[in-house]
């Protein structure tokens, strides 16, 4: 039952390879895109003032 190193490391689980997923190109593209995140931030806001607004009266 000699096994090579590399193929117990490769196949434990719970190791941080196994829990890591790599993105692909777009989903970057849309994590790393300003105007969507302009837009995420103010849409947020409003929710928040909403929310806000609404406790007040």
């Amino acid at each position: 039952m000699a096994t090579n190193i590399h193929d117990r490391l490769q196949n434990t689980p719970y190791e941080v390879q196994s829990f890591a997923t790599r993105p692909s190109k777009a989903t970057l593209f849309w994590r790393r895109c300003v105007i969507k995140q302009i837009i995420l931030f103010f849409t947020l806001n409003l929710k928040i003032m909403r929310i806000v607004v609404g406790g007040h009266s």
